[in-house]
Protein backbone atom coordinates (compact mmCIF):
# COMPACT_ATOMS: atom_id res chain seq x y z
CA UNK A 1 0.00 0.00 0.00
CA UNK A 2 2.74 2.40 0.97
CA UNK A 3 4.53 1.71 -2.30
CA UNK A 4 1.31 2.38 -4.21
CA UNK A 5 0.85 5.68 -2.37
CA UNK A 6 4.42 6.74 -3.21
CA UNK A 7 3.89 5.92 -6.88
CA UNK A 8 0.63 7.90 -6.95
CA UNK A 9 2.26 10.85 -5.20
CA UNK A 10 5.17 10.81 -7.65
CA UNK A 11 2.78 10.76 -10.59
CA UNK A 12 0.87 13.76 -9.22
CA UNK A 13 4.13 15.62 -8.60
CA UNK A 14 5.33 14.96 -12.16
CA UNK A 15 2.02 16.16 -13.54
CA UNK A 16 2.21 19.36 -11.52
CA UNK A 17 5.80 19.95 -12.62
CA UNK A 18 4.73 19.47 -16.21
CA UNK A 19 1.99 22.08 -15.83
CA UNK A 20 4.35 24.52 -14.15
CA UNK A 21 6.91 24.02 -16.91
CA UNK A 22 4.30 24.65 -19.57
CA UNK A 23 3.15 27.80 -17.77
CA UNK A 24 6.75 29.02 -17.54
CA UNK A 25 7.32 28.42 -21.25
CA UNK A 26 4.18 30.39 -22.11
CA UNK A 27 5.27 33.24 -19.86
CA UNK A 28 8.63 33.39 -21.66
CA UNK A 29 7.08 33.17 -25.11
CA UNK A 30 8.06 36.18 -27.18
CA UNK A 31 10.91 37.09 -24.83
CA UNK A 32 14.31 38.02 -26.23
CA UNK A 33 17.12 35.51 -26.37
CA UNK A 34 20.35 37.00 -24.96
CA UNK A 35 23.40 34.93 -25.91
CA UNK A 36 26.81 35.52 -24.35
CA UNK A 37 29.32 35.46 -27.21
CA UNK A 38 32.49 36.64 -25.47
CA UNK A 39 33.35 38.00 -22.03
CA UNK A 40 31.91 41.44 -22.80
CA UNK A 41 30.00 40.69 -25.99
CA UNK A 42 26.41 39.51 -26.44
CA UNK A 43 23.89 38.76 -29.16
CA UNK A 44 20.24 39.73 -28.69
CA UNK A 45 17.86 37.69 -30.85
CA UNK A 46 14.10 38.00 -31.17
CA UNK A 47 13.92 41.79 -31.51
CA UNK A 48 13.63 41.73 -35.29
CA UNK A 49 17.13 41.51 -36.72
CA UNK A 50 19.91 40.22 -34.48
CA UNK A 51 21.67 42.84 -32.35
CA UNK A 52 25.36 42.80 -31.41
CA UNK A 53 26.19 44.23 -27.98
CA UNK A 54 29.72 45.28 -26.94
CA UNK A 55 30.09 46.45 -23.32
CA UNK A 56 33.06 48.21 -21.76
CA UNK A 57 34.22 51.20 -19.73
CA UNK A 58 33.07 53.64 -22.45
CA UNK A 59 29.54 52.25 -22.38
CA UNK A 60 27.49 50.12 -24.79
CA UNK A 61 28.06 49.84 -28.53
CA UNK A 62 25.12 48.29 -30.40
CA UNK A 63 25.20 46.92 -33.92
CA UNK A 64 21.62 47.21 -35.18
CA UNK A 65 18.74 48.31 -32.97
CA UNK A 66 16.00 45.81 -33.76
CA UNK A 67 12.42 46.72 -34.58
CA UNK A 68 10.58 49.68 -33.09
CA UNK A 69 8.08 47.37 -31.36
CA UNK A 70 10.85 45.56 -29.47
CA UNK A 71 12.67 48.67 -28.18
CA UNK A 72 11.39 48.42 -24.60
CA UNK A 73 12.35 44.74 -24.44
CA UNK A 74 15.83 45.51 -25.75
CA UNK A 75 16.33 48.26 -23.17
CA UNK A 76 15.19 45.92 -20.40
CA UNK A 77 17.61 43.23 -21.61
CA UNK A 78 20.49 45.71 -21.70
CA UNK A 79 19.65 46.89 -18.19
CA UNK A 80 20.14 43.33 -16.95
CA UNK A 81 23.61 43.26 -18.51
CA UNK A 82 24.94 46.64 -17.36
CA UNK A 83 24.01 50.04 -15.95
CA UNK A 84 26.29 51.78 -18.47
CA UNK A 85 24.62 53.93 -21.14
CA UNK A 86 24.34 53.23 -24.84
CA UNK A 87 26.98 55.36 -26.58
CA UNK A 88 26.88 54.16 -30.19
CA UNK A 89 24.36 52.43 -32.47
CA UNK A 90 25.89 51.15 -35.71
CA UNK A 91 23.44 50.38 -38.51
CA UNK A 92 24.63 47.80 -41.05
CA UNK A 93 21.31 47.27 -42.85
CA UNK A 94 18.47 49.64 -43.75
CA UNK A 95 15.65 47.17 -43.06
CA UNK A 96 13.09 48.23 -40.41
CA UNK A 97 13.94 45.17 -38.30
CA UNK A 98 17.47 46.58 -37.98
CA UNK A 99 16.90 50.35 -37.66
CA UNK A 100 13.39 50.56 -36.19
CA UNK A 101 14.68 50.88 -32.63
CA UNK A 102 17.12 53.70 -33.44
CA UNK A 103 15.08 56.56 -32.00
CA UNK A 104 14.15 55.04 -28.65
CA UNK A 105 17.49 53.35 -27.99
CA UNK A 106 19.45 56.45 -28.98
CA UNK A 107 17.43 58.69 -26.68
CA UNK A 108 17.90 56.20 -23.85
CA UNK A 109 21.67 56.53 -24.33
CA UNK A 110 24.10 59.39 -24.01
CA UNK A 111 26.32 61.14 -26.55
CA UNK A 112 30.10 60.85 -26.37
CA UNK A 113 30.36 64.53 -27.24
CA UNK A 114 30.72 66.71 -24.15
CA UNK A 115 28.96 70.03 -23.64
CA UNK A 116 31.80 71.83 -21.88
CA UNK A 117 30.02 75.20 -21.75
CA UNK A 118 26.83 73.74 -20.35
CA UNK A 119 24.75 75.47 -23.01
CA UNK A 120 21.39 73.66 -23.34
CA UNK A 121 21.05 75.01 -26.88
CA UNK A 122 24.05 72.89 -27.89
CA UNK A 123 22.25 69.70 -26.85
CA UNK A 124 19.05 70.79 -28.57
CA UNK A 125 21.00 71.37 -31.78
CA UNK A 126 22.12 67.75 -31.92
CA UNK A 127 20.01 65.62 -34.25
CA UNK A 128 19.50 63.01 -31.55
CA UNK A 129 18.99 65.45 -28.65
CA UNK A 130 22.20 64.45 -26.89
CA UNK A 131 21.45 60.72 -27.09
CA UNK A 132 23.74 57.98 -28.35
CA UNK A 133 25.33 58.51 -31.75
CA UNK A 134 23.86 56.56 -34.68
CA UNK A 135 26.52 55.62 -37.23
CA UNK A 136 26.04 54.11 -40.68
CA UNK A 137 27.22 54.18 -44.24
CA UNK A 138 25.60 56.96 -46.27
CA UNK A 139 23.56 54.37 -48.19
CA UNK A 140 21.59 53.50 -45.02
CA UNK A 141 20.82 57.17 -44.40
CA UNK A 142 19.64 57.60 -47.98
CA UNK A 143 17.42 54.51 -47.86
CA UNK A 144 15.83 55.56 -44.58
CA UNK A 145 15.24 59.09 -45.89
CA UNK A 146 13.55 57.71 -49.00
CA UNK A 147 11.34 55.25 -47.08
CA UNK A 148 8.04 57.15 -47.08
CA UNK A 149 6.15 54.14 -45.69
CA UNK A 150 8.21 53.92 -42.50
CA UNK A 151 8.31 57.72 -41.95
CA UNK A 152 11.35 57.62 -39.68
CA UNK A 153 11.69 60.48 -37.21
CA UNK A 154 14.74 62.73 -37.17
CA UNK A 155 15.87 60.95 -34.02
CA UNK A 156 15.93 57.62 -35.86
CA UNK A 157 18.18 58.85 -38.63
CA UNK A 158 21.94 58.20 -38.50
CA UNK A 159 23.63 61.21 -36.90
CA UNK A 160 26.98 60.19 -38.42
CA UNK A 161 27.32 58.85 -41.97
CA UNK A 162 30.45 57.90 -43.90
CA UNK A 163 31.04 57.56 -47.64
CA UNK A 164 34.27 55.53 -47.72
CA UNK A 165 34.49 51.71 -47.99
CA UNK A 166 35.85 51.55 -44.43
CA UNK A 167 35.17 53.45 -41.24
CA UNK A 168 37.18 52.75 -38.08
CA UNK A 169 36.75 53.84 -34.47
CA UNK A 170 37.92 52.72 -31.07
CA UNK A 171 35.51 52.09 -28.21
CA UNK A 172 35.97 50.12 -25.00
CA UNK A 173 39.68 49.65 -25.74
CA UNK A 174 38.88 47.78 -28.94
CA UNK A 175 39.36 48.59 -32.60
CA UNK A 176 36.10 48.49 -34.56
CA UNK A 177 35.94 48.41 -38.36
CA UNK A 178 32.79 49.06 -40.38
CA UNK A 179 33.20 47.66 -43.89
CA UNK A 180 30.75 48.65 -46.63
CA UNK A 181 29.61 45.87 -49.01
CA UNK A 182 28.26 47.40 -52.24
CA UNK A 183 25.40 45.81 -54.21
CA UNK A 184 25.10 42.72 -52.01
CA UNK A 185 21.74 41.81 -50.41
CA UNK A 186 21.01 45.50 -51.18
CA UNK A 187 23.05 48.66 -51.70
CA UNK A 188 23.06 49.40 -47.95
CA UNK A 189 25.04 46.54 -46.40
CA UNK A 190 28.04 46.62 -44.09
CA UNK A 191 29.93 44.30 -41.74
CA UNK A 192 31.26 45.33 -38.35
CA UNK A 193 34.45 43.66 -37.19
CA UNK A 194 35.36 43.82 -33.50
CA UNK A 195 39.07 43.07 -33.56
CA UNK A 196 39.81 42.09 -29.97
CA UNK A 197 36.52 40.25 -29.43
CA UNK A 198 36.97 38.41 -32.76
CA UNK A 199 33.32 38.91 -33.67
CA UNK A 200 31.76 40.04 -36.97
CA UNK A 201 28.19 41.36 -37.06
CA UNK A 202 26.27 41.39 -40.34
CA UNK A 203 22.88 42.36 -41.65
CA UNK A 204 20.92 40.19 -44.06
CA UNK A 205 23.90 39.42 -46.29
CA UNK A 206 23.99 36.36 -44.03
CA UNK A 207 20.63 34.98 -42.90
CA UNK A 208 20.81 31.53 -41.34
CA UNK A 209 17.03 31.07 -41.48
CA UNK A 210 16.42 31.37 -45.24
CA UNK A 211 17.86 31.87 -48.70
CA UNK A 212 19.34 35.34 -49.23
CA UNK A 213 16.85 38.04 -50.08
CA UNK A 214 18.42 39.81 -53.06
CA UNK A 215 16.74 43.23 -53.11
CA UNK A 216 17.14 44.09 -56.79
CA UNK A 217 14.99 47.21 -56.49
CA UNK A 218 17.43 48.62 -53.95
CA UNK A 219 20.68 47.77 -55.69
CA UNK A 220 21.18 44.16 -54.65
CA UNK A 221 22.77 41.57 -56.96
CA UNK A 222 23.81 37.93 -56.81
CA UNK A 223 27.35 38.90 -57.81
CA UNK A 224 27.62 41.39 -54.95
CA UNK A 225 26.03 38.92 -52.51
CA UNK A 226 28.66 36.28 -53.28
CA UNK A 227 31.47 38.84 -53.12
CA UNK A 228 30.22 40.00 -49.72
CA UNK A 229 30.07 36.41 -48.42
CA UNK A 230 33.62 35.86 -49.66
CA UNK A 231 34.70 39.01 -47.84
CA UNK A 232 32.98 37.78 -44.70
CA UNK A 233 34.88 34.50 -44.89
CA UNK A 234 38.13 36.45 -45.29
CA UNK A 235 37.34 38.36 -42.08
CA UNK A 236 36.94 35.17 -40.07
CA UNK A 237 39.63 32.91 -38.63
CA UNK A 238 39.27 29.16 -38.17
CA UNK A 239 40.35 27.71 -34.79
CA UNK A 240 43.40 25.91 -36.22
CA UNK A 241 45.67 24.36 -35.05
CA UNK A 242 43.85 23.87 -31.71
CA UNK A 243 40.51 22.93 -33.22
CA UNK A 244 39.08 21.61 -29.94
CA UNK A 245 40.01 24.69 -27.91
CA UNK A 246 37.82 27.35 -29.51
CA UNK A 247 35.48 27.97 -32.45
CA UNK A 248 37.48 30.81 -34.00
CA UNK A 249 35.72 33.97 -35.14
CA UNK A 250 32.06 34.28 -34.20
CA UNK A 251 29.64 35.68 -36.78
CA UNK A 252 26.32 37.24 -35.76
CA UNK A 253 24.03 36.98 -38.82
CA UNK A 254 21.08 39.19 -39.64
CA UNK A 255 18.73 36.45 -38.47
CA UNK A 256 19.26 33.02 -36.99
CA UNK A 257 21.81 31.38 -34.77
CA UNK A 258 25.31 32.49 -33.82
CA UNK A 259 27.66 31.14 -36.47
CA UNK A 260 31.30 30.38 -37.21
CA UNK A 261 33.49 30.32 -40.30
CA UNK A 262 32.50 26.91 -41.71
CA UNK A 263 28.81 27.78 -41.52
CA UNK A 264 29.48 30.93 -43.55
CA UNK A 265 31.47 28.82 -46.03
CA UNK A 266 28.55 26.38 -46.33
CA UNK A 267 26.13 29.27 -46.88
CA UNK A 268 28.39 30.80 -49.56
CA UNK A 269 28.77 27.44 -51.29
CA UNK A 270 24.99 27.02 -51.32
CA UNK A 271 24.50 30.43 -52.95
CA UNK A 272 27.23 29.75 -55.54
CA UNK A 273 25.83 26.31 -56.41
CA UNK A 274 22.30 27.62 -56.93
CA UNK A 275 23.67 30.55 -58.96
CA UNK A 276 25.64 28.17 -61.20
CA UNK A 277 22.65 25.88 -61.79
CA UNK A 278 20.43 28.83 -62.75
CA UNK A 279 23.14 30.27 -64.99
CA UNK A 280 23.38 26.93 -66.84
CA UNK A 281 19.60 26.78 -67.28
CA UNK A 282 19.62 30.31 -68.67
CA UNK A 283 22.27 29.25 -71.21
CA UNK A 284 19.92 26.43 -72.24
CA UNK A 285 17.30 29.05 -73.05
CA UNK A 286 14.95 28.20 -70.19
CA UNK A 287 12.35 30.74 -69.14
CA UNK A 288 11.92 31.88 -65.54
CA UNK A 289 8.87 29.65 -65.08
CA UNK A 290 10.75 26.65 -66.46
CA UNK A 291 13.67 27.35 -64.14
CA UNK A 292 11.36 27.58 -61.13
CA UNK A 293 9.77 24.28 -62.16
CA UNK A 294 13.24 22.68 -62.33
CA UNK A 295 13.77 23.58 -58.65
CA UNK A 296 17.46 24.56 -58.82
CA UNK A 297 17.60 25.09 -55.03
CA UNK A 298 16.09 21.67 -54.23
CA UNK A 299 19.06 20.29 -52.20
CA UNK A 300 18.72 23.20 -49.78
CA UNK A 301 14.97 23.72 -49.62
CA UNK A 302 14.47 21.80 -46.38
CA UNK A 303 17.16 23.93 -44.70
CA UNK A 304 16.55 27.42 -46.08
CA UNK A 305 13.40 27.26 -48.17
CA UNK A 306 9.77 28.24 -47.93
CA UNK A 307 7.08 28.17 -50.65
CA UNK A 308 7.43 31.89 -51.33
CA UNK A 309 11.02 32.45 -50.22
CA UNK A 310 12.54 29.82 -52.51
CA UNK A 311 10.79 31.15 -55.61
CA UNK A 312 11.72 34.72 -54.68
CA UNK A 313 15.39 33.73 -54.35
CA UNK A 314 15.40 31.85 -57.68
CA UNK A 315 13.66 34.77 -59.40
CA UNK A 316 16.10 37.32 -57.99
CA UNK A 317 19.09 35.24 -59.12
CA UNK A 318 17.55 34.83 -62.59
CA UNK A 319 16.87 38.55 -62.97
CA UNK A 320 20.27 39.46 -61.59
CA UNK A 321 22.05 37.19 -64.06
CA UNK A 322 19.81 38.30 -66.95
CA UNK A 323 20.24 42.02 -66.32
CA UNK A 324 22.17 43.93 -69.01
CA UNK A 325 25.86 44.33 -68.16
CA UNK A 326 26.78 47.89 -67.18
Amino acid sequence: MKKTHWIAAAAILLALCGRLSATGAQADEGALDVVKVRKNFYMIAGAGGNIGVQIGSDGIVLVNSGSAAASDQVLAALKKLTDLPIRYIINVDAGPEFVGGNDKLSRAGYTIFTNALGNPAAVAAMTNGGGASILSHDSVLRRMSADTAAKYSNGAMPSEAFFTPRKALRMNDEGIEILYQPAAHSNADSFVLFRASDVVVTGDVLDMTRFPVIDLANGGSIKGEIEALNRLIDLTIAPTPFIYKDVGTYVIPGHGRLSEQMEVVDYRDMVVLVRDVIADLIKQGKTLDQIKAARPALPYETRYGSPTGTNAFVESVYKSLSAPKK
